[in-house]
């Protein structure tokens, strides 16, 4: 079994469109986990009425992803609402049956700490393989799933499998082949792939041999990793989680790619990394420049100058650029250190 873990923060309607495109896998058994990380405008209560069959998602009707999620999913569906400290220890037995859990982890703890609770919730419940750990702004082709599944079962030393995400709002244009690569002296991760037209022939094990870390917005994660490697490090709030959970994973696990898993990913939306160096919000600028700082001090002190320089150097850009509050936040983290 496996267990399909969204994470919402006050983005309900991307969650509603997900979860149309995810209740149409064709993967033959799996539940969904929706962790909503403290949201201030009643997302599960949306949701819910989405699961009772009172609202629909909303798509453009010329949108070329509108078959993913239309024509809805048959309703109701069975729903368990479960507080967080319920959910992490395992919930009770009736919630077993329900194909849509909804948790509330009631405050936002950020990304590794609201996918954590839904992680501990399946290591309670201990019925499952597989976690696919799914941003609330994708929607997946119905065979997305059952693809990675099988990818994971056929490489015995693979515990994190990612798949081939394409951009929500130009599908013909890969964001990321599986994940990025990584250059420690910079701490950036560039995305494998990135911008390429997806008839592209795709190099499959050349992806996997360029892996250094499997994109959080479609990961899929064994319950032997949960348990060997543990689970993602709550010490990033945003950014840099992937990157670290597949670090501490080296030497023991690989990193699986399964090209025909096709997830398309709105780029930046939930986190407000936005599409381009431009539209970065002050609260991604400030937690991708404090998690490098984070993850360099913790795996690669020697490179902390260039990094941090680096850094410096992202900082002028924004104030050429008049972004004084973005560089405000990137002086403020290079200053005090995270």
């Amino acid at each position: 079994m496996v267990y399909v873990l969204i994470l919402n923060w006050n983005e309900w309607g991307d969650t509603i469109e997900c979860l149309e495109s995810v209740f149409r896998s064709d993967y033959p058994n799996y539940r969904v986990v929706v962790c909503d990380n403290g949201s201030q405008n009643a997302s599960l209560e949306y949701i819910a009425a989405w699961a009772e069959g009172r609202l629909d998602a909303l798509v453009a009707p010329t949108h070329p992803l509108r078959s993913l999620t239309f024509p809805p999913v048959p309703k109701p569906l069975p729903v368990a609402r479960l507080e967080c400290a319920t959910a992490e220890a395992g919930g009770p037995d009736g919630a077993a049956t329900a194909r849509l859990v909804l948790i509330s982890v009631g405050q936002n703890r950020g990304y590794a700490g609201g996918n954590n609770v839904g992680l501990r919730y399946a290591l309670a419940r201990n019925d499952f393989s597989y976690v696919w750990l799914l941003n609330p702004d994708t929607v997946v082709a119905p065979d997305a799933l059952s693809k990675m599944v099988a990818e994971m079962d056929a490489v015995s030393s693979a515990g994190l499998c990612g798949s081939t995400i394409l951009l929500y709002d130009n599908p013909g244009r890969v964001q990321a082949l599986g994940g990025a690569t990584f250059y420690k002296w910079l701490a950036v991760t560039p995305p494998i792939g990135g911008s390429q037209p997806v008839t592209q022939p795709i190099a499959a094990d050349r992806v996997r041999a360029q892996l250094a870390m499997i994109l959080g917005a479609s990961a899929l994660v064994s319950k032997r990793f949960l348990h060997e490697v543990g689970l993602m490090s709550e010490d990033y709030f945003l950014f840099f989680e992937e990157m670290d959970w597949a670090t501490r994973a080296r030497n023991r696990y690989t990193l699986a790619y399964a090209p025909e898993s096709r997830v398309y990913h709105r780029q930046g939306h939930s986190t407000g990394l936005g599409v381009s160096f431009r539209t970065r919000s002050v609260l991604a600028e400030h937690h991708m420049a404090r998690s490098r700082l984070l993850f360099t001090r913790k795996y690669y002190p020697r490179a902390r100058i260039t990094v941090s320089l680096t850094l410096l150097a992202i900082a002028l850009c924004r104030i050429l650029l008049g972004q004084w509050a973005q560089a405000k936040a990137v002086l403020d983290v290079v200053v005090r250190r995270p």
